[in-house]
């Protein structure tokens, strides 16, 4: 099993790919790594009045299954529910709501748009 270090580099790298394809695409930034007592949400993106939260999932390859199966139910209450802390830390409660999944294997990237 990879260590520690080996997985936290692998998340950031393909939390990188995922910026540079979301800012490529039109999309600011509106927060990285946000954290709570309840988890972290991995990205956030915003185009106008559109908030896009997005699950990154990384893998060194896909010899283990595909990194986008990783995001079941119990997973996405969780992002749905720090997705709703977001908003209401940010004011945005108004705001159009997008969950997206980007699936990193090696350096290419899959995008699952409105995943759920």
């Amino acid at each position: 099993m990879a260590s520690y270090e080996a997985r936290a580099a692998r998340g950031r790298f393909g939390e990188d790919l995922a910026v540079r394809e979301y800012q490529r695409r039109g999309y600011a930034v509106a927060g990285r790594n946000w954290r709570t007592t309840i988890g972290e949400l991995d990205l956030i993106v915003q185009m106008a009045n559109t908030v896009v939260f997005v699950e990154v999932k990384a893998r060194a390859s896909d010899r283990f299954g595909r990194p986008e199966l990783a995001v079941g139910a119990a997973k996405q209450r969780r992002i749905r529910r720090l997705a709703a802390a977001w908003l209401r830390a940010h004011d945005a409660r108004g705001a159009t709501v997008r969950f997206d999944v980007v699936a990193v294997t090696g350096g290419r990237i899959e995008m699952f748009i409105d995943a759920f």
